[in-house]
């Protein structure tokens, strides 16, 4: 069997990608709730929020190790798999990836040092400065990022001459037609992750009793954040449909299933589409509502797949279910946050075992969701790399092969998947020791020598008949 390079590149920058999001759209939702603690703790100085904001604060330092060391490599993809395209798009992507690097990612390498071990060796104000300064970072990044991805989405401010993109407007080639939509549901889906594993370990911890008052006060706040949040994202994510569906409407009918242009188009809950056959088999839809969202009348057109040529379709089963997964998550994190507030109203919160337990669960739905929307977002826009523009087999590296393709997509897969087991290791022991040692990573007397080291071993201290502190292992208790 031949290889296909187009196809494993792909299949590459797919895996890394979709490897790399799950952790940088946790950190920013995490980075702004460690700032909010360290605001409250400098505020009222109770040492409760100075307890929460140190165990989540390792937490980010594990995740944040992970999202570097994962994502460091996808830029290295655009020189070796995709050369011809980083030829033509250098003249705007160069100069916004290193604008990502200079202006966010040194802002928080920079303050995130501090933020882990200068709680005693900084003034309390420099220390909140620092969280802010690291929160922020977050933000500057997948402003530029977003700006990038959403360009290649819908490109704008350009000229293209003999086959390369010359920049003649910075302001509408960052600020592009569908960045404003993409960025605030991306900020959105942050804060809904952030928010949901902050909520579901305390949830967590609070089923086997461990630190009550603390970890009451982080799910109390979590779920206030998450009712707002939640159905916010909703609405926006209704913008952002109605900008896509102007911009890319062969996206939005592969979204919908919808093969012909038509009025009173229903809302598909189930179907399996057939691009063979240009047709969906086994339909269950609701009558006129994927008309009534899409344009807001109950017999608006909603564009058909056939509009353009089948080699210019997407996949769209991918498209059509990554959609369905994305939205029903989404409805199901509503559903959970307004659940909250009835316990909430009844005095029940934190006494139904049932719910707690379903955070727990929800816990990692934010991340399902967002990889499921990724995939609607990068399938949909197949086969172009820049849209209307320029194809995926116009964009790769002429001179790569098969065989070199399968020797890196292995090579990332193995490496990928140390990284991983490493990263969930270390994340597991700074869930098992939660946050009983707070108190004693604070009189801790020597400087961490790594990031890594803010993720102590599971060891409580426990003084001995000399005085001298002996270190023993914790019980299953953690107490």
């Amino acid at each position: 069997m031949e290889l296909d390079p187009l196809i494993l590149s792909r299949i590459q920058f797919a895996f890394v990608v979709s490897f790399h999001a799950i952790f940088p759209v946790f950190t920013i939702g995490l980075a702004s709730y460690i700032a909010v603690l360290e605001g409250l703790a400098f505020k009222t100085r109770n040492p409760v929020w100075t307890k929460l904001s140190g165990f989540w604060t390792k937490v980010f330092a594990v995740v944040f190790g992970m999202g570097v060391v994962s994502g460091i490599v996808m830029s290295f993809q655009f020189g070796t798999n995709w050369s011809a395209f980083s030829q033509a798009s250098a003249n705007f992507l160069g100069p916004i990836l290193s604008y990502e690097v200079i202006t966010a990612f040194f802002l928080e390498a920079a303050f995130l040092g501090v933020l882990l071990f200068g709680r005693d060796k900084v003034p309390a104000g420099v220390h909140l400065f620092a969280a802010i300064m690291v929160a922020t970072g977050t933000f500057i990044s997948s402003f530029w990022i977003l700006a990038a991805n959403s360009w290649m989405q819908t490109p704008a401010g350009f000229e293209l001459r003999d086959g390369i993109f010359h920049v003649v407007s910075w302001s509408e080639a960052i600020f592009n037609p569908s960045f404003p939509f993409r960025f605030m549901h991306m900020a959105l889906a942050s804060f809904l992750t952030g928010g949901f594993v902050v909520a579901g370990v305390s949830a967590w911890y609070l089923l086997r009793g461990r630190e009550v008052e603390a970890n009451r006060k982080a799910l109390s706040m979590c779920l206030w954040l998450l009712l707002i949040i939640a159905p916010a994202q909703l609405v926006v994510g209704d913008f952002h449909g109605l900008n896509t569906m102007e911009h890319q409407p062969v996206k939005v009918a592969a979204m919908e299933g919808n093969w012909e242009t038509s009025r009173n188009v229903p809302l598909l809950l189930f179907a399996i589409p057939d691009q063979e056959n240009q047709t969906n088999h086994f339909e269950i839809g609701i009558p006129s509502l994927a008309s009534l969202i899409l344009t807001h009348e109950w017999d608006g057109e909603v564009p058909g797949l056939n509009e353009v040529a089948v080699e210019e379709q997407p996949p769209v089963a991918i498209v059509f279910w990554s959609f369905r997964v994305m939205v029903g998550l989404g409805m199901l994190m509503i559903l959970f946050a307004i659940t909250g507030l009835v316990l909430r109203s009844g005095g029940r919160l934190y006494k139904a075992r049932w719910y707690l337990q379903g955070l727990r669960f929800m816990s990692i739905a934010p991340f399902f969701a967002v990889l499921t929307g990724w995939f609607v977002t990068e399938v949909g826009r197949a086969p172009w790399l820049v849209y209307g523009l320029m194809t995926q087999a116009e964009s790769v590296t002429p001179s790569l092969t098969g065989g070199m393709a399968l020797f890196t997509l292995i090579g990332y897969i193995l490496v990928y998947a140390a990284v991983f087991s490493a990263g969930v290791y270390y994340l597991m022991r700074v869930l098992y020791v939660g946050l009983e040692d707070a108190d004693d990573e604070e009189h801790a007397s020597d400087r961490p020598a790594r990031p890594l080291s803010a993720a102590h071993v599971p060891f409580e201290i426990e003084s001995g008949q000399s005085g001298v502190h002996q270190a023993k292992p914790m019980n299953d208790g953690g107490h």
